[in-house]
């Protein structure tokens, strides 16, 4: 065997979303070969790429059948995520990914959605950030168990005087929350909360990130703008629950994102509420609010739709207690959100290839 032999073998694996070759999109690293023993590495576009598996089987067969039937195949994966970021850096400049959770109403479970998705990341080895841009209605320093604490200031080096984010099961987070006593009430016109909002973005040491997943509020308002003007987003997720009433904002939270003065890429939409489910009865699923409104709505505007997120007891207990369904041993939702996450990530990555969006939405 020879280090030629096995880039020829493994320039047959596809990468699935990107449309070309392992050895062309230069993703295999580090080739070392021992008598019958070959290990190499394969750089991944996310460390959530839900292709891995696929990847691994493809490159032990390319070996076996076309340079050696008995070698013994290692395949190492690490992830080198990558962004479409084109613009100076000036602002979060070490950030390779900004999502944006929207949503056109409140009461749809935006936050939550946010939350476990953030942690679904993070879980799979990306570096991870939350930005609670709520400003009237922060939910994170509740839902992650942070009450009452505050950011401290950075005193030295390249970051001083910025706010250090709050840290939390590999995250870090930042809210309004923290920053204010939960009792009171923040009264502010639009101009104070966009000021707020760009606080957050320029005043606080994010460092290095592969994506941070950003809360926005209900509706389309000064504080969106606000955010669009200020940050390179990378994309939005559409959270929506399956009635009526919902997928209609959903739609206006769309158009807003698809005006020609603001043309953010939706990343994909996720249905959240989708139907009650009961642990002790996993195969059930009572559809309480419709049934796959938000698949509908996808398939209408032809974007991406990222899956389905049942209604579970245990999501709202996680939020009151401050620990986030991802951080329990909650089978059904759990793997609801890994799910989720690694399609958004995926949906990422095409996006940032310029690869047609489409196909994810084929198949999922």
């Amino acid at each position: 065997m020879t280090q030629e032999k096995i880039l020829a073998a493994l320039s047959h694996v596809q990468e699935p979303d990107l449309g070309k070759d392992i050895v062309t999109l230069n993703m295999v690293k580090d080739i070392v070969i021992d008598g019958n023993k070959v290990s190499f590495t394969v750089v991944l576009t996310t460390p959530a790429c839900p292709m891995k598996d696929m990847i691994n089987m493809a490159c032990v067969n390319a070996v076996k059948l076309m340079v050696n039937k008995e070698a013994e195949v290692t395949v190492n994966f690490t992830a080198n995520t990558s962004s479409n970021r084109v613009d100076p850096g000036q602002v979060l400049p070490k950030v390779k990914n900004i999502i944006a959770v929207v949503s056109g109403k409140g009461g749809v479970g935006k936050s939550t959605v946010s939350a476990n998705l953030a942690l679904a990341l993070a879980n799979n080895g990306a570096k991870v950030g939350l930005m609670d841009a709520d400003i009237y209605g922060p939910s994170v320093p509740i839902m992650f168990g942070v009450r009452g604490q505050r950011p401290m200031m950075m005193n030295t080096g390249e970051a001083k005087g910025k706010i250090v984010p709050i840290e939390r099961f590999g995250l870090k987070l930042m809210s309004i929350g923290l920053l204010v006593d939960e009792k009171d009430a923040v009264v502010w016109r639009g101009p104070m909360a966009s000021s707020a909002i760009r606080q957050f973005v320029t005043d606080v040491f994010w460092d290095e990130l592969d994506y941070l997943v950003i809360d926005m509020p209900p509706g389309t308002g000064d504080i969106h703008l606000t955010l669009l003007q200020l940050v390179p987003v990378t994309g939005i997720v559409v959270v929506t629950t399956p009635q009526d009433v919902a997928l209609a904002d959903a739609k206006k939270a769309i158009a807003m994102f698809g005006q020609s003065q603001v043309n953010v890429p939706i990343i994909g939409i996720v249905e959240n509420m989708s139907y009650f489910a009961i642990p002790e009865l996993p195969d059930r699923k009572f559809y309480i609010f419709g049934k796959e409104g938000g698949k509908k709505l996808a398939e209408e505007y032809e974007i991406p739709f990222l899956g389905q997120i049942p209604l579970v007891e245990t999501i709202r207990e996680g939020g009151d207690i401050g620990v986030p369904i991802m951080m329990t041993d909650e089978a059904i939702t759990k793997t609801a959100f890994e799910s989720f996450a690694a399609t958004a990530a995926r949906s990422i990555s095409m996006n940032n290839a310029k690869v047609k969006r489409s196909t994810v939405a084929e198949t999922v």
